[in-house]
């Protein structure tokens, strides 16, 4: 499996991180990490595999 396939770019990511919940400043919890969070939504949705399959690489 190619995780690489699911990482979002840079140039993306500024423009969703903004929209994102989760960020200092937010009310309620802090997010550890909305990027690594939405790449593996992405590797789910792509692959269709279930979360209990998540990658490694997308910290399971």
């Amino acid at each position: 499996m190619n995780e690489q396939r699911f990482v979002v770019s840079d140039v993306l990511w500024q423009r969703l991180e903004p929209h994102l919940a989760g960020k200092a400043g937010d009310a309620g919890v802090t997010a550890k990490d909305n990027r690594l969070f939405l790449e593996a939504v992405f590797w789910r949705v792509c692959t269709g595999s279930p979360w209990r399959d998540l990658a490694p690489a997308f910290g399971h």
